[in-house]
């Protein structure tokens, strides 16, 4: 049944760190077939460019999802020049947002994918990102014009207080401003009955990659070659990505190790040797006081209730 305009979400106000910026979306001329990217960062965001770069571009191995996935939000690059690549593309675009939905222009002919991931998983994989940025990273960060809040500087602690503040303060502090964890995943778990939004789990992702290939595909309304398909999950691979991501002259600036890093280990669970069983149990804790059960289960597990 199609949804009238009353029942789609409506953007109320904007979310800007010294990053990315929400506003900059309000501007970006949307075409009707674009694909919107949802994430909060470290859920899979890079892999799903991966993915869908390859459902587009025919399982083509030198093309590095990024490459072609603009991030309008993203403040190292004026807008005017995101717009610009935008507007050049003549395949289908598809499209990266740290945006939450609340800062998010919503568009009924746009198809919008989410992607969530427990929270341990995010927390180790945000730590691993934000303690890997090389000076050059944070200069560039600091430099640019009407940065919102304090400049950017490294993390100085070990990953287990980390852990502790980001459950602590729902944010990891610098690069995401107030944008709350769990609202994010909330507003989106709020939509999923939409025709034009699908939920997507990291851990699904983890362990059937092409169940999980095919079904995002269909709901793209991609039609692929079926002989590619073997193709395509080759080119998601960490091994194929990340050979793709040490070939970035600007991964290399930006990231100690490169490509290399950027593309880490896309796993979960290495919290479990380090996290005793109370600090493992605090994330559970944390997330019934600020999600719906159904929701808070799907995070945890990936397993889509009705």
């Amino acid at each position: 049944m199609a949804q009238t305009l009353s029942e789609l979400p409506k953007k109320t106000r904007e979310q800007q760190c010294a990053v990315w910026d929400s506003a900059r979306l309000n501007d970006f001329r949307f075409r009707p077939d674009d694909i919107m990217i949802c994430t909060w960062s470290k859920t899979g965001t890079t892999w799903m460019q991966q993915l869908i770069g390859q459902l587009l571009f025919n399982g083509d191995p030198e093309l590095f999802g990024t490459s072609k996935s603009v991030w309008p939000e993203f403040r190292l690059l004026p807008k005017e020049q995101w717009f610009r690549i935008a507007e050049a593309q003549t395949h289908r675009r598809y499209i990266k947002t740290h945006s939450p939905l609340h800062a998010l222009p919503f568009d009924p002919n746009i198809k919008y994918v989410y992607i969530g991931r427990d929270v341990r998983d995010v927390i180790w994989s945000m730590y691993h990102h934000q303690t890997s940025f090389t000076a050059v990273a944070y200069e560039a960060f600091n430099a640019v014009p009407g940065r919102i809040g304090p400049p950017l500087a490294p993390h100085n602690c070990e990953i287990t207080d980390y852990y502790h503040s980001f459950l602590d303060q729902n944010v990891a502090r610098g690069l995401t401003d107030d944008t709350e964890f769990w609202a994010h995943v909330q507003e989106f778990w709020n939509i999923r009955h939409l025709s034009n939004v699908l939920l997507v789990h990291f851990a699904n992702l983890k362990a059937d990659f092409a169940s999980e290939a095919k079904r995002i595909a269909e709901f793209l309304d991609i039609e692929v070659d079926a002989a590619l398909w073997p193709e395509i999950v080759s080119h998601c691979s960490i091994e194929h990505m990340r050979m793709l991501a040490k070939r970035s002259e600007q991964l290399d600036m930006m990231f100690e190790g490169g490509g290399n890093t950027f593309i880490n280990k896309g796993t979960n669970g290495r919290w479990k040797e380090v996290l005793s069983p109370a600090e493992i149990a605090k994330a559970d804790t944390v997330a019934a006081r600020n999600l719906t059960p159904d929701c808070a289960s799907w995070l945890k597990t990936g397993v889509l209730s009705a």
